[in-house]
């Protein structure tokens, strides 16, 4: 099987059971290979493991905040591309992050459909 024909791989990294739920379901039906991980030692572990095409990222997860994950990430896989999701009103983080390597990002609560098109449009566009 060549690699036009693999589903592209996503990894959702968020601490939160949910929102992790929402997003595999979204992307599985959209047919993606969709892995999840609730913190940064599991979100680094299924990166080296399933070399995801795109990682979804939370911000703010308890141990390893999302940059520190993110920094980790474009050291080892740095033609992963990743998408950051954060609470409203962190402008900080976010330039941060997006200076870090990240592609985009999303406030939380965030339009799904707006998610999905970012995503589709990031994974079209690679090199």
């Amino acid at each position: 099987m060549s690699w036009m024909e693999q589903k592209e791989k996503i990894l959702i990294v968020d601490d939160q059971y949910g929102i992790r739920v929402l997003l595999c379901e979204i992307f599985k039906k959209d047919g993606y290979q969709v892995f999840e991980a609730a913190n940064g030692v599991l979100a680094l572990e299924a990166i080296h493991k399933e070399n995801p095409s795109l990682v979804l990222l939370d911000m703010k997860i308890p141990g390893m905040d999302g940059l520190e994950i993110l920094k980790k990430l474009k050291e080892t896989h740095p033609h992963i591309k990743v998408i950051m999701m954060t609470a409203y009103g962190e402008l900080n983080l976010i330039n941060e992050a997006l200076e870090s390597g990240a592609e985009a990002h999303f406030s939380k609560p965030f339009d799904i459909d707006d998610v999905r098109m970012v995503i589709h449009n990031s994974l079209k566009n690679k090199e």
